[in-house]
């Protein structure tokens, strides 16, 4: 099992960057394809960003692509969002998911089949 916990949430002018953070404790960190959806209020949980557990390769929902990225640390077990030009409809709480078997490839079409999730971390972008 893995247990995930995010931070770096706040309040942010449109335009302005936030970087999120989750630590992943309890196994083997570099086992699981690593995530992050969002849900703002009102709406359902959307993908966001995710990154495969081999290869590094990562992969966008069209709304963040070319203004958030998503990157890991091994080392420190540490999975991170950094949000660029961020615009209000960016508003929401941000989740850090990980799964073993489902490729990060997935993640998009297949989010109920993910097995481990945060408790979010809440972003506001003012306008």
């Amino acid at each position: 099992q893995v247990q995930l916990v995010e931070s770096g949430g706040g309040l942010v002018q449109t335009g302005g960057s936030l970087r999120l953070s989750c630590a992943a404790s309890g196994s083997t960190f570099r086992s699981y394809h690593m995530g992050w959806f969002r849900q703002a209020p009102g709406k359902e949980r959307e993908f966001v960003a995710s990154i495969s557990r081999a290869y590094g390769s990562t992969y966008y929902t069209d709304s963040v692509k070319g203004r958030f990225t998503i990157s890991v640390d091994n080392a420190k077990n540490l999975v991170y969002l950094q949000m660029n030009s961020l615009k209000p409809d960016d508003t929401a709480v941000y989740y850090c998911a990980a799964d073993r078997g489902l490729h990060a490839s997935n993640w998009n079409s297949r989010s109920m089949s993910i097995g481990y999730w945060g408790k979010g971390t809440l972003v506001t972008v003012s306008s």
